[in-house]
């Protein structure tokens, strides 16, 4: 005799609240057909639920991410990075306070010795049958910006080597919720025979009908809940193994939207609205953004990250700020529209001619132009790099194309090629290959829990 298991779940929604509705709607159509058989399924989200480019999400700091959640009876969780390290040690302390599902992290630690009461190293469920299922949850160990909110992420493998044994003990199915990513989730499971399946997320990358690895069903629903994903296990009761499993994805864009969902999302808008509408400044003129230009703003801006780090050079990208702020009453509201990203401040050690080949890079068409997608950056373009501490002189060539002609620091001097400088700017730069030699360096100092949105309203208050 068999009996069949669902795992209904979401992944890196990002606050993409516009898609909600509809992820609700599906939710309610699977879990009603559920109910109707007699079948046992759970409703699960892999993290990066919440990102703070949406009002929403500023405004309550993700517990209304929470109470959608709750509204949709989710059975367990696990939390991803904008969750762990995009809010303050206290602000993720009490994030899950009201959560009436499981939060599972098996690797997170608060350096203070005190860990929240919400947080499970594993959870354990059982189907109406009495199979028992066994949980865990991971999170990426991003230790450079955790341990400057008091909090420890373990070694991905040495948490499996302490848990997976036992679990396997208790349990006929092992599930892995991984907001780890797929590279790390197909090491898993080459490693680890125990895990049966494999829910992923972080990456953002789309599995329709799953992945076998070795003796894993590994599967991932992309990214802003475009698609929905579920998991079917089959269980043979007299041989006590699983016979079967099945992964999907599933697009949902055009799916209906749950019209009680529209309406608490309605609500929590005018919520956010009130609670983020605090008045900032009253400026008689507009404050002027261009993406192509030095604009006072950014280079107030780029001042006051320089101050604020006590670095010798600063510099940001003007794609930071995404429009202009009007003439009169500028609120909170407005700054977070015009600079939603959820990106730190960052200094890095750099020489002379490492930091010349950084302004070289940021200066060229190509770099001003590219539309850059993740790293915290929730723009359109980088735009033009902006500095604050070195006065750079740039010419044209013949076609037009703008090069570095010297560069130059306040007394008038010239970098010096093999002197180490202090430079403060976004921790965007930090990842990937956008600036090799910011992303190299091998002395990196992030702030938090300030955002550049931080910075900007006290350029604002001091400044305007």
């Amino acid at each position: 005799m068999e009996e069949k298991l669902y795992l209904y779940y979401t992944n890196d929604l990002h606050s993409n609240f516009e898609q909600w509705p509809r992820v609700a709607q599906f939710m309610k159509d699977k879990t009603e057909a559920r109910k109707v058989r007699n079948e046992s399924y759970w409703l699960v989200d892999i993290g990066d639920h919440m990102d703070r480019v949406h009002p929403i999400s500023e405004a309550f700091k993700g517990k209304a991410n929470i109470q959608l959640m709750n509204d949709l009876n989710y059975d367990i969780a696990t939390f991803g990075n904008n969750e762990g390290i995009t809010l303050s040690h206290d602000e993720l302390f009490h994030l899950y306070n009201d959560a009436q599902f499981d939060i599972v992290c098996t690797n997170l630690h608060s350096t203070d010795d005190e860990n929240p009461p919400w947080l499970n190293r594993i959870i354990k469920k059982t189907t109406v049958n009495g199979i028992k299922i066994g949980v865990i949850g991971l999170t990426a160990p991003f230790n450079d910006y955790y341990h400057l909110l008091d909090w420890h992420v373990s070694s991905v493998f040495e948490t499996l080597d302490k848990y997976i044994k036992h679990l396997k003990q208790d349990s006929d199915i092992i599930v892995l919720l991984s907001h780890l990513g797929l590279s790390e989730d197909e090491e898993i499971a080459r490693k680890y025979d125990e895990i049966d399946v494999i829910i992923g997320g972080h990456t953002h990358h789309l599995l329709r009908t799953g992945k076998v690895v070795n003796n894993t069903i590994i599967t991932a629903a992309g990214k802003h809940c475009s698609f929905v994903g579920e998991v079917i296990l089959t269980w043979d009761k007299n041989r006590k193994t699983l016979v079967n499993k099945e992964a999907y994805a599933t697009d949902i864009t055009n799916y209906s939207k749950d019209a009680e969902t529209v309406q608490t999302l309605q609500q929590l808008e005018k919520e956010s609205d009130e609670r983020l509408g605090y008045t900032i400044i009253h400026k008689n003129h507009p404050v002027e953004v261009d993406w192509f230009k030095d604009t006072k703003i950014m280079k107030d801006l780029t001042h006051t990250l320089k101050r604020h780090t006590d670095s010798e050079i600063a510099m940001l990208n003007s794609g930071l700020l995404l429009e202009n702020l009007p003439a009169g009453t500028i609120t909170y509201q407005d700054v977070h529209r015009i600079c939603p990203h959820p990106i730190n401040p960052v200094t890095v050690e750099l020489s002379g001619s490492e930091l010349l080949e950084v302004i070289r890079a940021s200066l060229t068409k190509d770099f001003m132009e590219f539309q850059l997608k993740g790293f915290g950056f929730r723009g359109k373009i980088l735009g033009r790099m902006v500095f604050s501490g070195i006065d750079v002189e740039t010419s044209f060539h013949k076609n037009g194309e703008e090069y570095v002609k010297d560069v130059f620091l306040p007394d008038g001097n010239e970098l010096e090629k093999n002197r180490q400088y202090k430079i403060a700017t976004a921790d965007t730069f930090t990842f990937g290959r956008l600036l090799p030699e910011v992303a190299r360096s091998e002395t990196k100092h992030y702030f938090l829990p300030e955002f550049l949105r931080d910075l900007l309203k006290e350029t604002l208050q001091k400044n305007y």
